[in-house]
């Protein structure tokens, strides 16, 4: 059995977007593909529907691009668990105006997935987040997944 990964917005958003000029935000385009193309494969993918309505945001083509990257990708469902986890996770640990970030992670924690991937360093892949999030999974009986980017899940 492969590997369970809840593909965050923006990996999609990084695979579908035009080279960016910005050398950070290229170097993580750089990245995402490599990841795409080499790794993506040894593990199953599964995203939220979440994820397909932050994708169908911003210009048409690039949307309908993100949208078909993401169709043959499994969906997990954003249930009554989800939403009260990322209560929990807004009340105790993020700011109230990342509550899409919140559902990413509780998604991905109450569906067992192994890892979730994201470019979000602000609220989901930060360092300084990492234990809190962890802990308020685990004081509702969850265990969380590995959140890290595409740099971090390419193996060794």
């Amino acid at each position: 059995m492969k590997p369970k990964v809840y593909l965050e917005t923006t990996i999609i958003s990084y695979l579908a977007a035009r080279p960016s000029r910005d050398i950070i935000t290229a170097a993580h385009q750089e990245l995402t593909n490599e990841w795409w193309e080499n790794r993506h494969n040894r593990f199953d993918l599964f995203i939220s529907q979440l994820v397909i309505q932050e994708a169908k945001s911003g210009d048409k083509d690039a949307a309908q691009k993100r949208l078909s990257i993401l169709d043959p990708i499994p969906l997990l469902e954003l249930n009554e668990e989800v939403i009260s986890l990322a209560r929990i996770l807004i009340e105790e640990v993020l700011p109230k105006k990342a509550v899409e970030d919140a559902l990413h992670i509780a998604v991905s924690t109450i569906h067992g997935m192994d890892y979730l991937l994201t470019w979000n360093c602000k609220h989901i892949a930060n360092a300084e987040k990492e234990h809190a999030i962890a802990a308020v999974c685990r004081r509702n009986n969850f265990e969380p997944p590995i959140i890290c980017t595409p740099e971090e899940l390419m193996g060794g």
